[in-house]
């Protein structure tokens, strides 16, 4: 198969990845399981490097070629586009395909909390979503802001790297910036951003302190903010954001955290007994308990904050593995693979009393 018919096998399969690896037939991966592409050879690295050469322009190849690896977006279809990683593995190229469908869902469709759509009628205020790489972070981000492009009249910014879901203004106007076509840096493109009259900032990844810290200050200026981190609870998130700051710093950094945070949504794609995926979630909102756990710098009582506050929407991830347990929607086996905490799962699934969660 050429790379144009391999990209319409995973477009066809639903397939959220195509991977490309010399020594193996071309691999996908359909809800978090990987299966190898029927009927095909054993790559070699020579047809990986031509498949490559199909969709990578002579710029790209180039960078490629110097820094050993590449980010990029790839149009498909009139359903699909790709996130592209492109590398080097073992002295030959590989490459692994993101598949980004155009129709961006809704909240509700995604078996997404309701409170979620809370979260876009904020002005302004810190809204991360967290959790591992390919566990539907950015699916749920556009599907929050493109929910507030439907219903409010706001300038979106977009940094990213590459762009993922592509939005269509409107009620909003929306500016959509990639790393390398659109800027150098996310730095700059941060600094930058406060002079291009935003009302709402999505930031792809934080990945480093100076990334962070410019994010705190769009979040402080009045802006609504939202980015991500591959942290798996809230707790951990709070303490990845301070703890990559010099040490004189972190008081300070917990300061501007508890002033922005509204919220943190960690979330996991959990393989149900029916075939598919549900999607596993911890809430944290910025209550004034929170905020004065953050600013003490006493993250180990945000998950009893959790616990006790379920009434306003909060809860632990274990609550949701459990609600799903009871429904008879994934095994008690798999929920405890996926739980932080197996004794609170366990005793939250042997409780006769209701879980829901907000």
């Amino acid at each position: 198969m050429n790379i144009k018919e391999l990209l319409q096998l995973t477009v066809d399969k639903n397939a959220s990845d195509l991977h490309l690896i010399a020594g193996i037939p071309p691999t996908v991966r359909v809800d978090g399981e990987l299966f190898p592409v029927p009927n095909e050879a054993f790559l070699v690295p020579e047809v990986v490097s031509a498949h490559l050469k199909e969709v990578l322009s002579a710029e790209q190849l180039e960078r490629l070629t110097v820094n050993k690896e590449i980010d990029f977006s790839l149009p498909f279809s009139d359903k699909a586009r790709f996130r592209v990683n492109a590398y080097t593995q073992k002295g030959s190229f590989a490459v692994a395909f993101r598949r980004i469908p155009l129709a961006i869902p809704e909240v509700d469709a995604l078996g997404l909390p309701k409170i979620l759509h809370s979260f876009t009628t904020l002005k302004q205020g810190f809204i991360l979503v967290t959790g591992p790489t390919g566990h539907g972070k950015s699916t749920t981000l556009a599907a929050m802001i493109n929910e507030i492009n439907k219903n409010r009249a706001t300038h979106i910014v977009t940094i990213e790297d590459p762009i993922e879901f592509v939005f269509r203004p409107d009620k909003s106007i929306i500016s959509q910036r990639e790393m390398r076509a659109d800027t150098h840096s996310w730095q700059v493109a941060l600094r930058s951003v406060l002079r291009e009259d935003p009302d709402v900032v999505l930031v792809g990844e934080m990945r480093d302190y100076e990334t962070i810290a410019a994010a705190l200050t769009v979040a402080e200026t009045g802006h609504l903010v939202f980015a991500t981190l591959h942290t798996n609870s809230a707790a951990q998130t709070i303490d990845r954001i301070v703890d990559v700051f010099p040490e004189e710093q972190q008081g300070q950094v917990r300061l501007q955290l508890s002033n922005v945070i509204e919220a943190v949504f960690s979330q996991r794609l959990i393989p149900a007994l029916a075939g598919g995926r549900v999607v596993g979630y911890e809430v944290m909102l910025g209550t004034t308990a929170i905020k004065t756990a953050i600013r003490e710098g006493k993250t180990h009582q945000i998950d009893s904050i959790l616990q006790t506050s379920q009434e306003i929407g909060m809860n632990t991830i274990e609550t949701s593995l459990a609600n799903f347990v009871k429904d008879g929607r994934i095994s008690l086996e798999t929920a405890q693979a996926y739980s932080l905490r197996p004794e609170q799962l366990t005793r939250l699934v042997r409780s006769p009393q209701g879980l829901k969660t907000v």
